[in-house]
């Protein structure tokens, strides 16, 4: 059975392992070259102080609402990328996760998050419709419209309650819950599991992008955003 491989959002403390372009371009490298390989299960694992705060703000004032939205059609392109996957996806999160880091999170097969972690998914409050169709698929159509519509921060136990993780497990048993995963992908042939997964995805990936892009490319991104980051919610 091949390794699983091990990818995450690793990027400067201080930002939080915030998704910038360069970590999202290398991220969807890591998981379209898996595609082509003997891959059972990939493992997205964020290191330091938490699994993703989500987009990088980082330099607002320097770029264009083109290049903004530019950004976010990279990070759907990396969520339906992990969703789709004919294999086995596995996110152990801590922390906080927020943002399009949660949709990381919520685009994988198997989503385990340390006890203390956060979630939240903000999108909406600056006009971008990002990832609720995934979110729906998880925690159902109320429940999503509830989290994202009310800008709710859900801890691992409502987190897992609702259905947005699959587990709650601290970190030192982390080895042994991607053991676990492991075990069950490989039991799989690899033509059986991607049209498994295939299934149970039910994506829709042109209508995602579609939504995503209607709400981006409304004018003032950057001014939404900015005053999102203003208003201290970040």
């Amino acid at each position: 059975m091949p390794a699983p491989s091990a990818v995450g959002p690793n990027s400067p403390l201080d930002k939080r392992n915030a998704l910038n372009e360069e970590l999202v371009a290398a991220l969807l490298t890591e998981i379209t070259a898996a595609q082509g390989e003997s891959t059972d299960l990939v493992v997205l694992r964020g290191e330091g102080q938490g699994f993703s705060a989500g987009f990088d703000l980082g330099g607002l004032e320097g770029q264009s609402d083109g290049d903004l939205l530019h950004r976010f059609v990279r990070i759907e392109q990396l969520l339906q990328a992990v969703h789709t996957a004919p294999f086995a996806t596995l996110a152990l999160a801590h922390g906080r996760v927020f943002g399009a880091g949660a949709d990381l999170v919520c685009a994988c097969s198997h989503r385990v998050a340390a006890p203390g972690t956060r979630f939240r998914f903000p999108g909406l409050a600056f006009g971008i419709v990002l990832g609720t169709r995934r979110l729906a698929g998880r925690v159902g159509a109320d429940t999503a419209r509830a989290i994202q519509a009310g800008g709710r921060t859900l801890d691992a136990a409502e987190a897992e309650r609702t259905g947005l993780i699959t587990a709650i497990a601290d970190t030192p048993e982390w080895s042994e819950v991607v053991k676990t995963v492991e075990a069950e992908a490989g039991g799989i042939t690899s033509t059986a599991r991607a049209v498994f997964h295939r299934a149970l995805a039910d994506a829709r990936p042109d209508e995602d992008m579609a939504h995503l892009v209607r709400t981006a490319a409304q004018p003032g991104l950057r001014d939404r955003i900015s005053q999102y980051v203003g208003g201290g919610k970040r």
